[in-house]
């Protein structure tokens, strides 16, 4: 690790969180079509207005990780993004017909990796 990154506080943990934020929110924005059909049809937006500040959120929550300045906010802003999202998550398991070729089992899978998430940010985002 560089010193650069141990005078930041970035451990290779928070630096892997940052990086699947960031990427997360670049194929938001790259490949919305994919992101618009899984926004669930109460969000009182278009889906692609949803795909789009979402994935804007990802990526200013994963590279507010980087810093300790910036770290806190990330934080809250993750968590309240990953509360946010999950009703969609939701939505993609209970209708996974629309999803294929995803397996369903892997759409119920990943439901309850959903608060193991949530913790790994809490705990880079206090560093």
């Amino acid at each position: 690790m560089s010193t650069s990154t141990r005078r930041l506080g970035n451990d290779p943990s928070s630096l892997l969180l940052a990086a699947i934020f960031v990427a997360a929110g670049a194929l938001h924005l790259l490949r919305p079509r994919v992101f618009d059909s899984i926004v669930p049809p109460y969000v009182p937006m278009p889906p692609r207005a949803a795909t789009l500040i979402s994935g804007a959120a990802e990526l200013a929550g994963g590279l507010g990780l980087l810093h300790p300045a910036t770290r806190p906010a990330a934080r809250w802003g993750l968590l309240a993004l990953l509360l946010a999202v999950f009703p969609a998550n939701v939505q993609m398991a209970l209708e996974p017909e629309k999803f294929v070729p995803i397996p369903a089992w892997a759409l119920w899978a990943r439901l309850p990796l959903q608060p193991l998430l949530m913790l790994w940010v809490w705990r880079a985002g206090r560093r």
